[in-house]
């Protein structure tokens, strides 16, 4: 009995499976629907308009559509300015479609020796330096601290005075620290990959606008 059944079973699968390949089409009357032709072929939606590429072509056409995507900027900005630029800038461009870049700038420090009561007085420190063999530059276009000379420039404080502290060492008297810029913080506005339309609308901004125009992005 389990034998007939499980024979009755397996004949009933085989039948099944040569009706849906449509083996059976002719002799049963009822035709099977299933991923085969002509079903298939008439499933396809506007066949014209799809076209097989080489791997060539798609490459020339992902290459030509980069040409044509360029890269604009605004600024720099400061914190005080940025706030402004952007509120002009969201007003006229959609969201997502520019960034700010922020950047961060260490103040400066120097190793400072003056002021001199005059410029020959610092010439006689020149000559004093040259024969210990200390580096140092004449102080320009600061006026707050001329006549004067740098011994040496720093990013940081604590360099700075590690480095005055040797130069004590090596005899050179009352070296001071100065801090000749502070840390500021500059922004950038930035449409990258714009698209000719948009690339154009950026163009067209007043640099009245941001406080100042876009321009073709710096070099890395």
């Amino acid at each position: 009995m389990l034998r007939a059944l499980v024979a009755a079973l397996l004949l009933a699968n085989l039948a099944f499976y040569a009706w849906s390949e449509g083996w059976l089409d002719g002799l049963v009357g009822v035709r099977a629907h299933g991923d085969r032709e002509p079903e298939r072929l008439a499933q396809q939606v506007r066949p014209e308009v799809v076209k097989v590429l080489t791997p060539q072509a798609v490459a020339a056409a992902a290459s030509a559509a980069a040409s044509k995507l360029v890269c604009l900027e605004a600024g720099p900005f400061s914190p005080g300015e940025v706030a402004a630029a952007e509120s002009a800038l969201s007003a006229v461009l959609p969201a997502g479609t520019w960034v700010n870049l922020k950047t961060d700038r260490p103040g400066a420090w120097i190793v400072y020796l003056g002021l001199f009561a005059d410029v020959e007085t610092r010439r006689s420190k020149e000559q004093e330096l040259a024969r210990a063999r200390v580096a140092f530059e004449v102080v320009r276009n600061s006026p707050d601290l001329e006549p004067g000379l740098s011994l040496g420039r720093y990013d940081d404080r604590g360099d700075a005075e590690a480095a005055r502290v040797q130069l004590m060492q090596r005899g050179v008297r009352t070296p001071k620290l100065v801090e000749i810029s502070k840390p500021v913080s500059l922004h950038l506005l930035r449409v990258d990959q714009a698209e000719p339309d948009l690339a154009t609308k950026v163009a067209g901004l007043k640099a009245e606008a941001l406080g100042k125009g876009f321009g073709a992005c710096a070099k890395p």
